[in-house]
């Protein structure tokens, strides 16, 4: 088998890669039957030469190879037909903009295997960047927090080198006695927690948080059974939830009334109700002022999320008494949203090491030796020029038709 790395071609540029020159190395080591190439490319965290010095060769055509391994999704055009991609897609819940992507991968009879969808038997993820994009998304937060009320400056995250060095920016942050509401359980809520308590601003239990006041910063992590109710007044389940989200209510609002940063971090359902509503904002009661929306659910489950931000521009302002967008930081009357939609990018180093040791150990040896548990199988949007088994659900979207 030979495999390819290819070269990031989506807009804006994505510094990350699947294996660090150092996991290539490794890879040929444990897999001496393996051929392994990379794509040149100017942009990588890595360098090229660091992939020439670790004995991976540069190959700009990648036609030859069985197997391509990228990140982000992939140009039309930079398509290889035949081939079997492994890539983020973001097209199996039915993004509209990836609709072309999706029709073109089966037009050109390419096997995709994308990395969101891979699970294990009992449900969980395999991989992916949630835990770097908690980590930045919740260092953003502070840093806009800061900005807004004047108290501290920090360097963005972008600038820093690596994960260390935004540590080290952690120290200058001086914090008065406010409330943060933290949401989510997964990897990407896990990261923004590792910030918080590095920190070390006091954590507390949602009845605390809602009814106590404090001379310190704290802060309160929680998932859907605080920030969720049935709707007739039923248990909460979370698998029930998950299942049937139409059937809940929030019951957030009495969050919005206490909090002064709102750390978004968890996963949403089109199905599931939204946190708050374009007229909850308008209230005297509703004192959120700064939004880190790391989940970045465009308009919907946030409603001052109206768009993604980006690297260059993380953070605009949301005018509650219009709907609308306003400059970053100009009123205090606005609520003031970092909604960066690709932030492990902010620590391409970093946020590659962590995935491709996990791309190393967990799927390689599925993809090269065996996979009893399917896996792969499960994981595989479009295979022989269709959708594979698991995903013929999408097939009304690939046509058009929903």
């Amino acid at each position: 088998m030979k495999i390819g790395i290819i070269r990031e071609g989506k807009m804006p540029p994505d510094k990350r890669v699947p294996f660090t020159p150092e996991q290539c190395k490794t890879i040929k080591e444990q897999y001496p039957s393996i051929e392994l190439v990379i794509q040149p490319s100017p942009i990588r965290c890595f360098p090229d030469q660091a992939y020439s010095n670790a004995g991976i060769s540069l190959q700009e055509d990648l036609s030859d190879c069985d197997v391509l391994f990228g990140v982000k999704e992939v140009p039309l055009d930079d398509l290889i037909p035949e081939k079997h991609y492994f890539f983020f897609s973001h097209t199996h819940k039915f993004q509209p903009y990836n609709r072309p992507l999706i029709q073109a991968i089966i037009q050109k009879e390419i096997q995709l295997t994308d990395y969101e969808c891979l699970t294990y038997p009992n449900g969980n993820r395999v991989l992916g960047f949630g835990r770097f994009a908690g980590l930045v998304g919740a260092y953003n937060g502070l840093l806009t927090y800061g900005k807004r009320e004047g108290l501290y400056t920090l360097k963005p995250a972008n600038l820093c080198d690596d994960l260390r060095e935004l540590n080290k920016e952690l120290h200058k942050v001086k914090l008065p006695p406010i409330k943060i509401v933290l949401t989510g359980s997964g990897r990407v809520a896990k990261g923004a927690n590792e910030i918080l308590e590095a920190l070390s601003i006091k954590r507390v239990n949602a009845d605390r948080f809602l009814s106590e006041t404090f001379e310190e910063p704290v802060y309160t992590w929680i998932d859907a059974d605080e920030y969720v109710e049935h709707k007739e007044g039923k248990p909460f389940d979370f698998k029930h939830f998950y299942a049937h989200g139409e059937e809940y209510q929030s019951n957030f609002k009495r969050f919005t009334k206490v909090t002064d940063l709102f750390i978004a971090g968890h996963f949403w359902d089109n199905r599931s109700p939204v946190f708050f509503t374009e007229e909850d904002v308008k209230s005297a009661e509703f004192k959120i002022k700064t939004i880190a929306d790391i989940s970045c659910d465009i308009a919907c489950a946030i409603p001052s999320t109206v768009r993604p931000s980006t690297i260059a521009n993380p953070v605009y302002d949301y005018n509650p008494q219009t709907g609308e967008e306003a400059t970053a930081y100009s009123s205090k009357d606005h609520i003031t949203v970092m909604a960066v939609d690709n932030l492990p990018c902010e620590l391409p180093k970093d946020a590659s090491e962590d995935f491709g040791q996990h791309l190393l150990d967990h799927i390689l040896p599925l993809l090269l030796v065996e996979d009893p548990d399917q896996i792969l199988h499960k994981a595989t949007i479009t295979k022989k020029g269709q959708l594979n088994e698991p995903f013929q659900y999408m097939q009304d979207f690939v046509e058009g038709k929903a």
